[in-house]
């Protein structure tokens, strides 16, 4: 019994690329093996095509929420690519600089400063600082 839903991982993708870009998403599902390929296509369709999908919030207040979160969990390997996403769906690097004070008041100093680091890193590259 397959639990794939071609039509959620479709709109999945659009999402996904439309946020971190279509090279970023390409590499990774082709990089994708065996072993990690059935990884990449449920990610995709369930939090791309379900969390993602739907227009109840707009991919800015999406990308805002997910750095909050990320931050928070110390991903920051996760955070950097959603930062770059954050930038592409419309988010300002005022509105990361506030984020990162959300996440220092509740996660700490040191979390604020991780993901201060990792902001720093991604708007120089974008030629933002």
């Amino acid at each position: 019994m397959s639990t794939f839903d071609e039509d959620l991982f479709l709109k999945g993708l659009e999402q996904r690329k439309g946020t971190l870009g279509a090279a970023y998403v390409e590499n990774n599902l082709a990089a994708a093996d065996d072993f990690s390929r059935p990884f990449q296509e449920a990610m995709t369709a369930w939090c791309w095509g379900f969390g993602w999908g739907d227009e109840v919030i707009e991919p800015k207040t999406r990308s805002m929420m997910n750095l909050a979160m990320i931050g928070a969990l110390g991903k920051m390997y996760e955070w950097e690519i959603h930062c770059r996403g954050a930038l592409n769906n419309g988010v300002s690097k005022e509105e990361i600089r506030a984020i990162v004070h959300v996440v220092g008041i509740y996660c700490g100093v040191p979390q604020a400063l991780e993901c201060f680091r990792v902001a720093r890193k991604v708007l120089t590259e974008e030629g933002l600082l």
